[in-house]
């Protein structure tokens, strides 16, 4: 039996209807009664319909629709919009566990009338949460709610009065960071990661002592930017951080970095690793003439691969070793740079990867290939155009030809192999095998530079390779945190807005880490978007009463809460 509709004219009746079979099998439907007209109200439809919500114990239909007391039994019950909360949530636990509350009392001398403490907590959340802009932060407080912060104290103009407050205490903000990471880092032996990166930076306009200067990018333009740099450790916690001027060179930027750990950090003991983009040999001397106390610095540097010809003798005895091989292999050889005294001898570890030699040998070849195919078209097209033969397009020259051919090997990186003929007046060039064979035998290569004497060439090759953690945490500050473009004028801004960021990313690797260490392949990220789906709910009931309510937390969230080590919302605690 099921409810059916019909129509006669402008008119719609409610009926009921079997369906049953003849006696030869076949489906048939009969009505069984008319219950009444559907658009009438107060008729028949609404009587069956109170009559069977009455027997099954449920409210009745004039509680539900519009009749005359509905209203009033509803009078005076006000309900908010629901907030997103069980992101902030944990956040503000790990905040607080943290102690990064203690950023209060440093902010109490600028005595500010309202609590800066909790906005430097709400743009710190929201890198996480939601990146967006100061002004953009006032419309995410009207959907997320943050213990201890009322959206309508929140004004543009006190974020920015916080920030000034924030960096105007710069340094002990530092030193806050530097004590409470202190207890997450080997006090013994300390392994960290440097390396920088640039901040696009928006705008014209020029200010005293202004960080965004013209340099070359990452992306390798030339553009506005500032300089970020980043010191991590091994276990991928980021411990300093410094902003510098778009147009600093790299190499200046090291020695502040170290004096900085060493004297926020009571570690006996520093391995540098630093990315061949950042350091070359030739820096190497000021690398020998940095001190961690009164030891010596100790380093792993990559050559960069530019520099590569440079040691092809020194290589030469080891390549036949690597001549066929199937698997990685590791080693090292005595060095000694070509500027220093012959007693300065460098360990040289080397590793050669077979497949990633046998990558770049193709990706080499084919593009060899395209080009000398393209020339030998030009050849071709310029010789017929001497015999008088007509042919589709714009007539070639050898001038022409020459160029187009010179820059497409400068844009290919193969002006070493490829030798294009300038002073010739035809288009001609040549292959010098000498330099290909030597790419060939650099294929797959990774030369190391260290002084660490302790740890055998396998062990620097894995410390090096771990700085590629520290590029990840690049991308996060890039991608989910946002740091750039910066949009920020005034230098100490920028300054207060890369502290920020940066104790964002510190909360992010925290959270990393206990999600790693509880067997969890959540990512920071994820985590985050499943706990933002916890809704906290309030409604206004007569006589100024107020019921707080929260989502139903899922087996997956509570799960989450437990690899944090954070305890899980309650009623009673928010």
């Amino acid at each position: 039996m099921f409810v059916k509709l019909t129509r006669s004219g402008s008119r719609r009746y409610v009926q009921l209807v079997e369906s049953y079979r003849d006696e030869a099998g076949k489906p048939r439907q009969r009505t069984i009664a008319t219950v009444g007209r559907l658009d009438e109200s107060g008729g028949a439809v609404d009587s069956l319909l109170t009559g069977l919500l009455r027997a099954t114990g449920r409210a009745p239909v004039d509680a539900l629709g519009d009749a005359p007391d509905a209203s009033a039994a509803n009078a005076g019950i006000r309900f908010d919009s629901s907030l997103a909360f069980g992101d902030v949530f944990a956040l503000d636990r790990l905040w607080h566990e943290l102690g990064f509350d203690e950023i209060a009392g440093l902010l109490r001398p600028a005595r500010l009338s309202f609590d800066a403490e909790a906005l430097v907590r709400a743009m710190v959340f929201n890198r996480l949460c939601d990146a967006t802009s100061k002004l953009g932060l006032l419309r995410w407080l009207q959907t997320t709610w943050l213990p201890g912060v009322d959206p309508a104290e929140v004004t543009h103009q006190r974020l920015l009065r916080t920030m000034d407050a924030l960096q105007a205490q710069a340094d002990a903000v530092a030193s806050l960071v530097s004590r409470l990471l202190r207890p997450l880092i080997d006090q013994r032996l300390s392994v960290v990661f440097y390396d920088l990166t640039t901040l696009r930076a928006e705008g014209l306009s020029e200010q005293p002592g202004d960080l965004r200067r013209f340099g070359l990018a990452k992306e390798g333009i030339i553009a506005r930017q500032c300089l970020l740099s980043v010191v991590q450790t091994a276990e991928g916690l980021p411990i300093s951080h410094r902003v510098w001027g778009g147009n600093v060179a790299e190499t200046s930027t090291l020695a502040s970095a170290i004096a900085e750990v060493t004297r926020n950090y009571p570690v006996q003991r520093i391995i540098l690793v630093a990315d061949r983009g950042l350091l070359s040999v030739d820096n190497l001397g000021l690398l020998d003439g940095l001190k961690v106390g009164d030891q010596p610095l100790e380093y792993i540097v990559a050559v960069p691969g530019r520099r590569y010809a440079e040691f092809v003798d020194v290589l030469a005895e080891v390549q036949p070793l690597c001549v066929g091989a199937a698997t990685e292999l590791i080693g090292e050889v005595p060095w000694t740079p070509a500027k220093a005294k012959a007693s300065t001898k460098k360990r040289l570890v080397w590793a050669h990867d077979p497949q990633r030699a046998a990558e770049q040998s193709v990706q080499r070849d084919l593009r060899m290939a395209e080009l000398l195919s393209r020339a030998e078209h030009c050849v071709a097209k310029l010789d017929a155009q001497d015999e008088g033969k007509k042919s589709k397009g714009r007539k070639l020259s050898d001038a022409g030809a020459r160029a187009r051919l010179y820059h497409e090997v400068i844009e290919a990186r193969l002006s070493r192999i490829i030798k294009v003929d300038l002073k010739n007046e035809q288009l001609s060039w040549d292959v010098n095998e000498d330099a290909l064979a030597q790419a060939r035998m650099m294929d797959g290569k990774l030369l190391l530079v260290t002084n660490v004497a302790d740890l055998t060439p396998t062990e620097v090759v894995l410390r090096y390779k771990s700085l590629a953690d520290i590029e990840r945490g690049f991308h996060v500050l890039k991608s989910e945190i946002e740091i750039a473009p910066i949009f920020h004028r005034l230098p100490d801004r920028i300054r207060a807005h890369a502290q920020i960021c940066f104790i964002a990313l510190v909360l992010h690797r925290v959270m990393r880490m206990r999600l790693r260490a509880a067997g969890s392949k959540t990512s920071p990220e994820r985590a985050l978007e499943l706990l933002r789906q916890l809704q906290r709910h309030r409604v206004h009931l007569p006589d100024d009463q107020t019921v707080t309510g929260l989502s139903t937390i899922s087996a997956e969230q509570a799960q989450l809460f437990t690899s944090l080590k954070l305890p899980k919302p309650t009623t009673k605690n928010i």
